[in-house]
């Protein structure tokens, strides 16, 4: 019959948990910066990849969220953290601030890599094919289904392209076809995983989108300024900058922000919130 739900913890303008989530991502963007000297990438190591890269740890799944590409990208999503995690820890307690904190990030992680693979598997398809028989007609097949790009970073990589493409023409010409299928074959599978590793989320968005859904139904009614200057209630701000990340998303944006991340946040805050409304009613009732 204990209905914890609704029950405010106290008030503080810093909580304990928000405060610790905001000193553990300065923390991990002041090492990301100071290991570079080092050469040590802290986005390969705690970055969430795609599961089939190498590059991938199940870590990376919490982790993700405490990294950040630039001080923008900290500062806003600390600043969002701040605005509405402090509300939610305060009305929730930092128990059930921290469950939702990390469901939601994970969720968000799981919904923008399921839209990820979505992208990736059918060209993964063409490239198995290849690797597993390197003849002229899979080769054709995948160049006709996916066109070959590369960061500019990694000269080994490109340079093995132009490698390749002679091999195709060997191929195509039926000389030394051991020896043309054996190197298409080799540069195959690393580009393979080059493939695969370049899909690499990182930040706190995912959690924070969670975060202002639910500050939206907690406090629907609360006004929030655009712009430090345009009220509107915190119901609409929700359904309005859902509905622009489902937007932006659909429409295959390439601003570089994991749109379906936000949404998939939002989605997983909700079906949880929900989840404990329906729970903390069965415990009255009973």
């Amino acid at each position: 019959m204990n209905d914890n739900y609704y029950s405010p913890q106290g008030f503080s303008i810093l909580p304990t948990a928000v405060k610790n989530i905001l000193i553990i991502n300065g923390l991990f963007f002041l090492a990301t910066i100071a290991t570079q000297r080092f050469g040590i990438n802290m986005y390969d190591l705690f970055g969430l990849h795609f599961y089939e890269s190498e590059l991938f740890h199940p870590y990376q799944f919490i982790t993700y969220m405490f990294m950040h590409g630039n001080f923008g990208h900290l500062f806003f999503n600390m600043f969002a953290l701040w605005m509405f995690g402090s509300a939610i820890e305060n009305y929730w307690g930092s128990k059930r601030f921290l469950l939702y904190y990390f469901i939601t990030g994970i969720g968000a992680a799981i919904a923008h890599y399921a839209i990820v693979a979505w992208d990736l598997i059918p060209t993964l398809h063409y490239l198995d094919a290849c690797i597993a028989d390197p003849t002229l007609a899979n080769i054709q097949a995948l160049a006709q289904h996916h066109q070959f790009a590369f960061n500019g970073t990694d000269s080994e990589l490109v340079n093995g392209f132009n490698e390749f493409k002679r091999y195709a023409i060997q191929l195509e010409s039926g000389i030394n076809i051991a020896e043309a299928k054996a190197a298409i074959n080799e540069y195959l599978i690393q580009y393979r995983e080059y493939y695969v590793s370049q899909p690499n989320i990182v930040g706190a968005s995912g959690s924070v989108f969670g975060l202002l859904l639910a500050f939206g139904m907690m406090f629907p009614n609360s006004l929030i300024y655009l712009y430090f200057f345009i009220p509107i209630k915190a119901k609409w701000f929700v359904i309005g900058y859902g509905a622009l990340e489902l937007f932006y998303g659909i429409s295959g944006t390439s601003d570089g922000v994991a749109h379906f991340a936000h949404l998939g946040g939002m989605l997983f805050g909700l079906l949880l919130i929900l989840y404990w409304k329906k729970k903390a009613k069965q415990d009255w009732e009973y």
